[in-house]
Formats: C-alpha cells, structure tokens, sequence
C-alpha cells in the first residue's frame, strides 16, 4: 500500500523539488529523479510495471477514483491543494497528477539495433515527437549528439508521450560513438540527388537528423552512406525536423515490408 501524505505548505521540500524539476529543464541530470506530468504518461509508466518513487496528486484527482487508483501504484503518494498543483508543472492547463521516477542511468550505444541521431536539434517539442515517430516505426535507439535538447527534459517526455519507455536512450554523445552502431547510416538534405523513395533502404540503419537552421554537421555527414531528399512536390522545403524524420521512418518500415 502506498504511504499518503497531505501537504498543505507551499514551501514544502516536495513542491520545492517539482517546481524546479518544471523549470530547469536539464535539472533531472543532477537530482536523477524524471518528472511525468499527466494521466497519460503516469499510466504509461504503470504498463511498465515499475512503481514510481513518489505520485503527486491534486485534491480533486485524489477525489476521482480513477487517479487516485493510479496514484495509489506508486510508492509514496502527496496529496496537494488544487491551486498549488498549478504552479507545479509546464503545462497551461494543470496536470492532476505527476510522478516522480528514477532517471535512466546513462547507456552506452548498441551495435546493429535501428537508431535515431539526433544532431544539436534542440526544440523539446520536435526532439519528442521525433521519439514517438521513431518507436511507432520499430527504431528501437535514440543517440542525443551534445546540442540536443535534454531528452528527460518535462517537454521532450511531454512530447513523447511514452515513446522513451520502450527506446533505449543515448545522451551527449560526441559523433565518435556513431562508429560502434556498425550500421548504415542515412541523412537527409534538400540539395541531395538521390530520394528516400528511390534509394535502397537497408534495415536495420540509422537515420541522421539535424538542427533545421544548420543542417547536419560536416564530421557527422561524412559518416553517412549517404544524403537523401525528401521530394516535396508542393515545391516547398516545408517540412520541419520532426516531419522529415516521420517520412524518413515511414519510408525504411515500407521497405522493410516483403
């Protein structure tokens, strides 16, 4: 049974240590503790069958039988005021409930598996989307080259909505560790004369992508086999890093179909 416990004070540790886990995106490195915001990433974490250290509950959640139930897995549970619950997170629109879980120790890289490189891409909300797009298309491994926005970060997981639980995940990493996947890897490029829809995917491969304004790096693109381009018939170069990356999934998934 978890233990309860209702806190009342704003200056209480707890909220102390919320508040700047919201507020301090990289903050998790130093605390090791990962703050999820919301039902659905709590219960996601549930499905892992890991309890989380600590759930924080609204008032009103901890009067709704389902969060309070949800609430209930973890091992500590702190019930707070509706009002104080606000000021705890990153959202416009207050979670009733969060937890608090053990970060990931930091992984080394893993030969031969599918892998995402992420190179300086530093929008929490593209890093996010671009984990979720790379679990839904059987990628399997996230390398963060130094740049890229904290993937622990409340925004990126937000934005992730449970795609880091199930990839294994690489932090500030220099382009030297890109020689232990021992696979092919692919990046993408608007001035490149070869198409991902032409190109002969290999699978399993890893695919690069980069900081929108700069591109990929000389020294991380001169490891890959080779630049691709994303044909955009509408005759624009519109689409943004975390579309790229979903064609670009898409693209080796409909490939490695038989």
């Amino acid at each position: 049974m978890a233990r309860v416990t209702q806190i009342t004070s704003r200056s209480n540790p707890l909220l102390a240590r919320l508040r700047k886990l919201a507020a301090d995106a990289s903050s998790y490195r130093k605390s090791g503790t990962v703050l999820l915001e919301g039902e659905h990433l709590c219960a996601a974490w549930r499905m892992r069958g890991v309890p989380a250290g600590q759930a924080v509950v609204s008032e009103a959640g901890w009067a709704t039988e389902r969060l309070r139930e949800l609430a209930s897995s973890a091992a500590e549970v702190a019930v707070v005021p509706d009002d104080a619950m606000a000021g705890l997170g990153t959202l416009e629109s207050p979670a009733s409930i969060a937890f608090l879980v053990d970060a990931p120790r930091p992984s080394a890289v893993r030969a031969g598996e599918p892998t995402l490189v992420l190179d300086r891409v530093q929008d929490p909300g593209n890093v996010g989307s671009m984990l979720r797009s790379a679990a839904a298309f059987g990628f399997t491994q996230v390398i963060a080259l130094a740049g890229t926005a904290a993937l622990w970060s409340p925004k990126v997981v937000r934005a992730g909505m449970g795609a880091h639980f199930g990839l294994h995940l690489v932090e500030g990493a220099d382009d030297s560790v890109l020689t232990a996947l021992d696979l092919p890897l692919f990046g993408t490029s608007p001035h490149a004369t070869g198409r991902i829809d032409t190109f002969a995917l290999p699978w399993p491969c890893g695919w690069i992508l980069a900081h929108e304004g700069q591109g990929i790096a000389p020294a991380v693109a001169a490891r890959c086999t080779a630049l691709l381009s994303i044909p955009q018939p509408g005759g624009e170069e519109s689409l943004n890093v975390a579309a790229a990356a979903a064609v670009c999934f898409y693209e080796s998934a409909r490939q490695r179909r038989p």
